[in-house]
């Protein structure tokens, strides 16, 4: 009998040997973009605007307000140019956009106008860099590996978008223009990056027309748009308020907040390979339903603003319903949705998480204003709840999209 070689490290990675440096690069590239991105109008621009830029702080919020919305209004349209073109091609012009945006930022002459349009600008060209990066990696995961392959690509972007957040916001305390700078250097390594990705289409042609039962592409997308919403929404709703609420209405202090956040951080990165397996698995579906039915739990349990030694149960409960959610739903989005059309299929849905994003504070903050403290708890477990549950009365519809 011939003895069983025991697999080699890279088999026991969701990507196939051959996916690994592309996806490396785009992850790479996304890394440099979400780093800027970030800590330039989350933390830097908010600081400096009146003190550099000689603007009103309004300014800095126009700013925010006109990069994401050109973001969230171009997934669409970029993943569509994806399909079409390939992913070099857009993953350039993308990162090219975004390198114009933040040369012109630092030379031309500041106005309001200025700063709202180069804004704008580098929300098109950023709206390039999530939609390459992940149909990468969907088209570079082995089989079965989907969801793990996507949830590793993008839980491991967002840190950077932190730190960018951290960097940045310290930065601005110089006086200078360096932050600028840095931000346009890493653009630059960005688009350098972008350069080594594979040229042409994500899919070929004879793959794409493969599947002749394959689903229209709106029909295979109505069912993920609550799921998209969401996921986003969830977390937004309660982010920008949460250390608001932290001492009067939860008995926390700031670090023990950080402890809290930290400490479903952890469960939801430890547990999430267990979790993206089960999604991998033909569990999918019941994945995003678990993942939204134990996140209502815990933002229900939040409501009742009990006891702080309960609240680090209840952000045990909270991490491990985002382990569920995160795996699972990659891997639902890369099992739904048409394999031609994925491309600008995910754009839409990118569009409809990045309005998640953006109405997230302002939900929490009409919630925190009209209810107190439980208000945003309260809102995130009933949508939260509603969508586990909706997830369940048309579990045809995925079961359909299975074949």
């Amino acid at each position: 009998m011939t003895p069983v070689r025991p697999r080699a490290p890279r088999d026991r990675l969701p990507l196939r040997a051959e996916g690994l440096g592309p996806v490396g690069v785009a992850a790479a590239s996304l890394a440099c973009a979400e780093f800027v991105r970030s800590g330039l109008y989350g933390a830097y621009l908010t600081q400096v605007i009146d003190s550099q830029f000689g603007l009103p702080v309004t300014a800095a919020a126009g700013a925010w307000t006109a990069h994401f919305l050109t973001d969230t209004l171009m997934r669409g349209p970029a993943g569509a140019l994806l399909g079409r073109f390939g992913l070099r091609p857009v993953a350039l012009a993308g990162a090219g956009l975004s390198v114009l945006a933040l040369a012109l930022m630092l030379l031309a002459p500041p106005s309001v106008w200025a700063l709202l349009l180069t804004s704008a600008l580098h929300g098109a060209g950023f709206s390039a860099m999530w939609p390459v990066a992940m149909n990468l990696t969907a088209d570079a995961a082995r089989d079965g590996y989907q969801g793990r392959a996507l949830a590793l690509v993008g839980n491991g972007i967002m840190p950077l978008s932190g730190l960018g957040f951290l960097v940045f916001g310290a930065l601005a305390g110089r006086g200078d223009a360096f932050a600028l700078w840095l931000g346009l250097g890493l653009l630059l390594l960005s688009a350098a990056l972008a350069l080594l990705l594979p040229l042409g289409r994500v899919l070929p042609a004879s793959d794409a027309a493969a599947d002749p039962k394959a689903r229209s592409v709106m029909s295979a997308l109505l069912p993920l748009l609550p799921a998209a919403f969401m996921q986003t929404l969830s977390m937004t709703l309660l982010g920008p308020w949460l250390f608001r609420m932290a001492e009067d209405g939860l008995g926390l202090t700031y670090w023990g907040v950080v402890a809290l956040l930290g400490l479903g951080g952890a469960v939801a990165y430890g547990t999430m390979p267990l979790t993206g397996r089960f999604a991998d698995q033909g569990q999918a579906r019941a994945g995003v339903m678990i993942g939204y039915g134990l996140v209502s739990l815990a933002f229900a349990g939040f409501a009742l603003t009990p006891a702080p030694w309960l609240l680090y149960v209840l952000a045990v409960v909270a991490g491990l319903g985002y382990a569920f959610l995160s795996p699972a739903w990659a891997a639902l989005v890369a099992r739904v949705l048409p394999v031609a059309q994925r491309p600008a299929a995910w754009g839409v849905l990118m569009t409809v998480e990045n309005a998640g994003t953006a109405l997230g504070p302002l939900l929490g903050g009409l919630a925190l204003a009209k209810a107190g403290v439980p208000g945003p708890f309260v809102l995130g477990a009933v949508l939260a709840g509603l969508t586990s549950a909706g997830y369940v009365v048309f579990r045809r519809v995925f079961q359909e999209a299975r074949g």
